[in-house]
């Protein structure tokens, strides 16, 4: 039997074609009554990369009697909260099982800065069943004259902990125009114990539907899982969704995001993992993939630059094609700029399973740089091993590489990896220390050229992170890395990739006010200066980048952008996490603030298990300047740093305008982060504290 259609409904229906595809159009005088259901929309609404005329809208919709097939859904957006002045009303969607049952849709026709309301509804034996009622809002008109309010905020570990900033933020009630996601939305492991903390609480675990799928990391009560196939990766987000506070953020305000590596995996580089500090190789396009896939499914966004209408995950080119760096206009004053720092940059200047002994600048590279006269030191002293009257010491190496490297775990492969790296130049600042402990006789500097190698950089075990990502001697790491990158014409610190870059040096150039930079991890250089203290081993009184990982690890290629931004005048302002620990400092002339984590372990108690295993107890010089007196230490070792503070989560509210930008850190103690305050908003507030900073004509001071 036909219908007629009313005027109302007509006209909804000719918005429909406009804003979207024609998917048909459904009249509200047929339509069933509405009944809200979770159970077939479990992970509610949410809605990202808002532009003044579109934005996307998504949804994850199920029929638990029938989970193996599509779900069939309408669409419905709004101007009021009730729904009753539609403006677009969308039928024939559907959520794929091949998706998860996943659904993006981008609408489009939009009006500029102006709040909208939207559901999605399924429709089975004349019921309809709704999810709840999304808010979004669409970014200013290109050019006009108003201030852009958002929040920035990274890292948030579902492990034992809760999202307790999440929840503040709701209680504030903030007027935002967008929530900006710096990267580690999802951890991609189940009880890593060098940073997470498993078992602590039941209400908060992570769990595989199929952990045989997964890639099983340590060993005994220490066994967790890290994700690999792509049901591991869909299964993280569902979690994290699980949590209340974020699930009504994500209803309440649209999202921009970027990963960083825990989408993919701790540390990563392009698609290579890092578990195992080289000791088995951990390149796996495929896991890649599928960690993207997952992303592109569960996250709001277009990478496309998608037609109206379901958005086509399949279509999303993955790695390594991937492309998820985009930019937003937001009215006269801004102009975001999302990166993406994993995909297209390279390994670690210092592998994780690079020898120690190994000479990476010899003396005719010292000599090329004029740098000899630093070097004459015994302790930079090296060999040519491969020399026949040093055969027996090269056996004698050789044979304890091979005994290092069964004990950290490797087996038949450790003779050929002794083969393959014990040879060459090598320095005997290592080499001596490993015939003495064979009761050989040390190999005499006297006569030896002399030259820089990993050790001298901080490296002394086989694999390892520490002397590779993070602690790495300052002095030694920044020739090294500026030789590398001068004799690599830039590629051995090409972050972003060459497609990357020249695309961000082009949108910096903005006409916009502002050029808010995101980067997943921070510019903020954290150095610890132990050089005066008199009570530790010499080989430690000296300057350490705490983490190569992050822009000190490309020391080079962040001073170029920096240069880059001052020569053009650009008025430039970098937002980053990762670090889970809040910065605001001057780099180079151009400021960038750094996110606290909102529930990962703090850079401070990172730091502290880290310290603490390697030898230096709670009431050693070394735990006090570089843990307990941490911020101090920063500040001591970087002048353009301006506010820090490195035992606190929380996250930072925005707001850029004509003149200046205001950047409110919104802060609660660490301690905290195992305490369920939901139905208690008054204790958590009495938590929080705030920092107030402005930032204006490239400077950061206190507001």
């Amino acid at each position: 039997m036909s219908h007629k259609l009313h005027r109302r409904t007509f006209l909804q229906c000719i918005a429909a074609v406009a804003a979207s595809t024609a998917f048909g159009c459904n009249t509200d005088e047929d339509a069933a009554p509405i009944t809200p259901s979770s159970e077939h929309f479990p992970q509610s609404v949410a809605s990202g990369d808002p532009r003044p005329d579109s934005v996307v809208l998504w949804t994850r919709g199920v029929n638990p009697s029938h989970p193996g097939s599509a779900t069939k859904l309408a669409l419905q957006v709004g101007t009021d909260a009730e729904l009753t002045s539609l403006v677009v009303e969308l039928d024939g969607l559907e959520a794929l099982p091949a998706h998860d049952h996943a659904l993006k849709v981008k609408v489009t026709n939009l009006q500029p800065r102006t709040t909208y309301y939207y559901r999605f509804t399924y429709e089975q034996d004349g019921k309809r069943y709704a999810s709840p009622v999304g808010r979004t809002r669409t970014a200013p008109a290109q050019g006009e004259d108003v201030p852009v309010r958002f929040v920035f905020a990274s890292c948030q570990d579902f492990l034992g902990r809760y999202y307790n900033p999440w929840q503040y933020l709701l209680q504030r009630n903030e007027e935002l125009d967008f929530i900006v996601f710096l990267g580690d939305y999802i951890y991609e492991t189940t009880g890593d114990t060098t940073f997470q903390s498993p078992g602590d609480n039941e209400n908060r675990v992570v769990r595989f539907t199929e952990p045989t799928s997964a890639i099983p990391q340590g060993s005994g009560t220490k066994q967790y899982y890290a994700a690999s196939a792509l049901s591991n990766y869909r299964d993280l987000y569902k979690t994290v969704r699980s949590d209340q506070h974020l699930r009504r953020l994500h209803e309440l305000y649209p999202f921009v995001m970027v990963w960083d590596d825990h989408e993919f995996s701790d540390d990563s580089w392009g698609s290579t993992a890092t578990y195992s500090d080289g000791r088995i190789p951990e390149q796996s396009n495929e896991r890649k993939r599928n960690a993207e896939q997952a992303f592109f499914e569960y996250i709001p966004l277009d990478t496309t630059d998608s037609a109206a209408g379901s958005i086509d995950v399949a279509s999303a080119p993955r790695y390594p094609d991937t492309r998820i760096y985009r930019d937003f206009e937001y009215g006269k004053h801004l102009k975001l700029i999302l990166t993406d720092y994993r995909t297209h940059r390279p390994d670690h200047l210092i592998p994780e399973d690079a020898y120690p002994a190994t000479v990476v600048m010899d003396d005719a590279a010292l000599a090329e740089l004029g740098v000899s006269a630093a070097f004459t030191s015994d302790l930079y002293a090296y060999v040519d091993i491969d020399a026949p009257e040093l055969t027996q010491q090269k056996e004698a190496l050789q044979q304890a590489y091979s005994q290092l490297a069964l004990a950290a775990g490797l087996g038949a492969e450790a003779s050929a990896k002794a083969v393959a790296n014990v040879r060459g130049k090598l320095a005997l600042a290592y080499v001596n220390q490993v015939l003495s402990s064979f009761g050989a006789p040390p190999i005499s500097p006297t006569g030896k050229p002399r030259g820089l190698a990993y050790v001298h950089m901080g490296k002394t075990d086989l694999f390892n992170q520490i002397g590779s990502r993070y602690v790495v001697v300052k002095a030694s790491y920044d020739l090294y890395s500026g030789w590398k990158y001068k004799k690599s014409l830039g590629a051995s610190e090409n972050a972003l990739g060459t497609a990357q870059e020249t695309w961000l040096r082009e949108k910096v150039l903005a006409t916009n006010t502002w050029k808010v930079v995101v980067s997943s991890v921070s510019l903020t250089s954290m150095i610890w200066d132990l050089s005066d203290l008199t009570d530790i081993p010499a080989n430690l009184k000296t300057r350490f980048y705490f983490n190569a990982d992050q822009w000190d690890g490309f020391p080079n290629k962040r001073a170029e952008l920096l240069k880059y931004l001052r020569d053009n005048k650009v008025n430039a302002l970098f937002i980053s996490g990762d670090i889970h620990s809040s910065h605001a400092s001057v780099e180079g002339g151009i400021p960038t603030l750094t996110a606290p984590g909102i529930s990962s372990a703090s850079v401070k108690d990172l730091a502290s298990g880290n310290v603490i295993s390697a030898g230096y107890p709670a009431t050693s010089s070394v735990y006090r300047r570089v843990v307990t007196e941490m911020e101090d230490t920063l500040r001591k070792s970087n002048s353009g740093l301006v506010f820090t503070n490195t035992d606190a989560h929380g996250l930072v509210v925005l707001e850029v305008g004509a003149t200046d930008a205001l950047a409110t850190y919104h802060l609660i103690p660490s301690t905290e982060v195992k305490t369920d305050y939901a139905g208690q908003p008054d204790a958590l507030a009495a938590k929080f504290t705030s920092k107030a900073l402005r930032v204006s004509a490239g400077t950061i001071k206190d507001a």
